[in-house]
């Protein structure tokens, strides 16, 4: 796994997969419980082994609980805080729980790149022209496999601070027909990172510059949904906008070296965002 671990873009593109929204939660509520309220409240006692403890937490409180809280429990140990772990050591415990984490999950052999840390920068007008350019050459290479190619995560919402790499949402109709889009994407450059139960995962190869993240999924299905429903959402309500963007500026000040924990440490106002989006998409 490489340095900055398996995909530290998911700060949108993740977490729609990872958190299911349950009523009444909100990002402030979840601030103001400490780790150790929220173990004794699942029954976890003091002394407990820490991967035990992370997992019954993560049974009682689902998404809510993150890798953050399984480096948390290590490092107190050692009266260290989370974040002053060595990575080595961060990238095995997120490793060791990824199955739970994400069903399916499996990183292709080979594709590490190392060196890569999260930088927010504030939007680029740029950003949608970067899309289009990418669009045409998925186009090129997919042909009708392509059902439908969208711009999603924070490059897509005008006025998002974001990381300046393009994500890509390209739905087919066989997530597990690749032979119709792995190699065809490779063609242009683009490795396959990862792959789960839900979708697959492309990035560039090493070689080349990290400047777009491609996700496969199927046309239809929740994850397309859900991203689209979030991206929407967030075009159109400025106060959510502005209140994402700075959760990721301080989660990338502290977990700059660290993709799954800065995606953890925005679940808080991820889960309260997507409840309002699913609310008015109610309305």
């Amino acid at each position: 796994m490489s340095a900055e671990t398996e995909d530290e873009d998911r700060h949108l593109q993740r977490a729609v997969r990872q958190l299911r929204v349950r009523p009444g939660h909100s990002d402030q509520v979840a601030r103001s419980v400490s780790l150790q309220e929220r173990l004794a409240a699942a029954g976890v006692k003091p002394g407990t082994d820490p991967l035990e403890a992370w997992h019954r937490l993560r049974e009682a409180e689902g998404p809510r609980a993150t890798i953050i809280d399984l480096y948390d429990l290590v490092a107190a140990r050692r009266n260290l805080a989370a974040h002053e772990l060595p990575l080595d050591e961060r990238v095995q415990l997120a490793r060791s729980v990824m199955p739970e984490v994400w069903p399916g999950f499996s990183v292709t052999p080979g594709s590490d790149r190392r060196g890569d840390r999260i930088q927010i920068v504030d939007y680029d007008p740029s950003w949608p022209s970067r899309f289009e350019r990418w669009k045409q050459h998925l186009h090129s290479v997919l042909g009708e496999t392509a059902v439908r190619i969208e711009h999603v995560g924070s490059t897509s919402v005008p006025g998002l601070a974001a990381k300046p790499i393009i994500d890509i949402q390209v739905s087919v109709r066989d997530l597990d027909d690749e032979p119709r889009y792995v190699p065809q994407l490779e063609q242009i450059g683009l490795q396959l990172r990862s792959r789960d139960d839900l979708h697959r995962y492309f990035r560039p190869f090493a070689d080349r510059p990290r400047d777009v993240h491609v996700h496969v999924c199927i046309a239809g299905a929740s994850w397309e949904r859900e991203h689209l429903l979030l991206r929407d959402y967030l075009r159109t309500r400025p106060h959510a906008r502005d209140r994402y963007a700075a959760a990721k500026r301080h989660a990338a000040t502290i977990w700059g070296d660290d993709g799954w924990a800065f995606t953890d440490a925005k679940t808080g106002v991820i889960l309260s965002i997507l409840e309002e989006a699913q609310a008015s998409a109610k309305d």
